[in-house]
């Protein structure tokens, strides 16, 4: 699903898109009206301006995730500001991506996006693992009794855990399929099987977990 304010750059993305093999199931020019058709039209990815005539993008984000959980959202906006940025990943966006982004660096990022990977621009992902260290830095991380970890935290495999380590490193699934020697499919799964485990909802999420506990070290 395509959403922006401006006719000609909506219809050009949803074109681009479609030319691709990508199947647009939806366009909309206003926040609102994107929350109530993509509940109906349930894509996977949303391809999200920042800048709407009567919401924000960043509240389109949360009313996104608050009617279907599971969508990905990639921000594409003029805007490379950083307060932008952190306020669209906090909110649940995916990813980030200014317009300037080359056509075919677009649609590799929408690619990306659909098979849950976090993408941005070059250099906003540096910005946003430094946001999530500075707020790790605070009292997040549960313990127990003695200080020890939380024993009523869920138990991950050893190869859940390590992947949950490249995750915090921000790599991509295909560079952690590359650095473990496991297939893609097989990353995807322990990463899923990890959200799962501790009620996150996308690697965002995750990422955030396992900064606050160290595990990007």
């Amino acid at each position: 699903m395509v959403v922006d304010d401006h006719p000609m750059w909506r219809e050009g993305v949803a074109r681009d898109l479609t030319e691709a093999g990508f199947l647009v199931v939806a366009t909309s020019g206003e926040g609102r009206q994107a929350v109530r058709v993509a509940a109906a039209a349930r894509p996977d990815v949303v391809v999200l301006d920042l800048q709407l005539p009567d919401i924000s993008g960043v509240e389109v984000v949360r009313g996104l995730r608050a009617a279907l959980p599971e969508v990905r959202v990639l921000m594409l906006s003029a805007s490379g500001e950083q307060q932008s940025v952190l306020d669209a990943v906090k909110a649940g966006a995916t990813g980030y991506l200014v317009k300037s982004t080359a056509p075919a660096e677009f649609l590799d990022a929408v690619r990306r996006t659909a098979a849950g990977d976090p993408v941005f621009t070059p250099g906003l992902a540096g910005l946003v693992l430094g946001e999530y260290r500075r707020l790790a830095a605070g009292p997040a991380v549960k313990t127990g009794p003695a200080g020890g970890p939380d024993p009523g935290a869920p138990r991950l495999t050893d190869r859940e855990t390590e992947v949950l380590r490249l995750v915090a490193k921000g790599m991509s699934y295909k560079q952690i399929a590359q650095r473990l020697g496991l297939s893609h499919r097989t990353v995807q799964n322990h990463v899923q099987n990890t959200l799962g485990k501790l009620q996150l909802h996308n690697r965002v999420e995750l990422t955030r977990y396992a900064i606050e506990r160290g595990l990007d070290a």
